[in-house]
């Protein structure tokens, strides 16, 4: 069910109502509520009530747009299924009252087949195959012009040769692409090759309007580096998933402590890869595009959510903040912008109220408020408090050495015990 932003089919219903009626018991149960919660602070517990609700009260609109179709009123399904001409076809055949053994049948299919061809969106079907699906439905589909690609990188306007030569250079030092693709004197080939690696991103996902850059909305849908390296995460991202990956399940927030924990030891940044995965949180280190400001980033990608960190300061104190804040967003916002994604910038000092909720949230995950207030590390300036203040949270000391120079504006103090360069090393693979 994580995976879907439309429902359009029983099973897809029946794991609706399951994960709807899960929410309503944790909701309305303390018993329940309270082990889920345990030992967590009361800020993070009050983020994660709210969206719990908000994710309990999507499934509902979910499944009340589905109900409607098969009454008749495929009005909601339509809308949410957009200009997709896949879910078109999907929406079309709910709309006719026909089950998928049924359209198998007037197609001369095996329903294993509608199945398949669903269950990608039919992405994989022949343009004859798919309207012919389309002709059996009684549905018609036109095309016409409309403003150039809208959202992402639009491939018909003329971009920055600049841009470009910096990401293939980018790309090269990286092992973005195999030698042989964007190897040798040809510079129109290298460049379309990548004009292809990133358009067949943005034609597969989609790039959207607003991306959460600087820790508030910008429109940087046109910014071919952050495109770039979002079309390089999601690439490995899809190989990742080749394998078996575990399923997000939102409800289940027990193993952030454990998280926070790992911090202690010295792979701790490998350690906490491992565990987000096991959650079925895939976490991506790639390095940030020269002229990027971008330290971390959060989306979807078909349900599972993605964490990418280009790790633009290599440091603890830098890694598990900017890390806390990403799964904040996975936490907190999985129903409300998740899909569309977050694109943050550490260094910036304007936050909206959604970003002010992942930066409070990662704040209390690593060093809870209350005791925050009352511990003498706040203003000493004794190395020997600070370290003793951590080991009674049972944190790395560099997260509250760096915390402490964020809060007094002064990055000249205790620079050498915020763990630089001691993060890329786990990730020398990027990814």
């Amino acid at each position: 069910m994580a995976k879907l932003a439309v429902i359009l089919n029983e099973r897809e219903a029946r794991e609706a109502r399951v994960l709807s009626a899960e929410f309503d018991k944790a909701l309305s149960s303390e018993m329940l509520f309270r082990p889920i919660i345990s030992g967590l602070p009361p800020t993070v517990v009050t983020g994660f009530r709210k969206a719990i609700e908000a994710h309990n009260n999507e499934l509902q609109s979910l499944l009340d747009a589905y109900e409607a179709a098969k009454a008749g009123d495929y009005s909601a399904l339509q809308r949410r299924a957009g200009n997709d001409p896949g879910l078109g076809l999907i929406v079309g055949r709910i709309a006719r009252g026909l089950t998928q053994k049924e359209l198998g049948r007037k197609l001369g299919l095996k329903e294993q087949q509608i199945q398949r061809y669903e269950a990608d969106r039919y992405t994989s079907i022949s343009l004859g195959n798919f309207q012919r699906v389309a002709n059996v439905l009684g549905m018609q589909w036109t095309l016409g012009l409309s403003d150039w690609a809208g959202s992402g990188w639009n491939i018909a306007k003329q971009i920055s040769a600049i841009e470009v030569k910096k990401i293939l250079k980018h790309a090269r030092e990286n092992a973005w692409f195999a030698v042989q693709d964007v190897d040798g004197p040809d510079e129109e080939e290298s460049f379309n090759y990548l004009q292809r690696y990133v358009s067949n991103h943005i034609v597969k996902y989609g790039t959207p309007t607003l991306l959460r850059t600087g820790f508030h909305v910008e429109d940087h849908s046109d910014d071919l580096l952050l495109v770039a390296w979002r079309a390089r995460v999601t690439r490995i991202a899809e190989e990742m998933l080749v394998k078996r990956q575990p399923e997000y399940n939102p409800l289940d927030i027990s193993w952030l402590l454990e998280l926070v924990r790992l911090s202690r030891h010295v792979d701790g940044p490998a350690r906490a890869q491992q565990l987000l995965h096991s959650k079925g949180i895939l976490l991506i280190v790639e390095r940030q595009i020269p002229g990027m400001k971008v330290d971390g980033a959060a989306f979807l990608l078909n349900g599972t959510p993605v964490i990418g960190l280009t790790l633009r300061r290599d440091a603890l104190d830098n890694f598990w903040f900017t890390l806390l804040h990403e799964v904040a967003h996975v936490i907190l916002h999985y129903r409300a912008g998740l899909n569309i994604g977050f694109f943050d910038d550490a260094e910036a000092a304007d936050i909206d109220e959604v970003e002010r909720e992942a930066n409070d949230f990662a704040s209390n995950m690593l060093i809870p408020d209350e005791k925050w207030k009352r511990s003498p590390a706040r203003i000493t300036k004794s190395a020997a408090v600070v370290e003793k203040f951590a080991r009674e949270l049972e944190i790395n000391p560099a997260i509250v050495f760096g915390r402490i120079r964020k809060e007094r504006d002064d990055y000249t103090i205790f620079s050498s015990v915020i763990g630089a360069n001691q993060v890329r090393k786990y990730f020398t693979t990027e990814g």
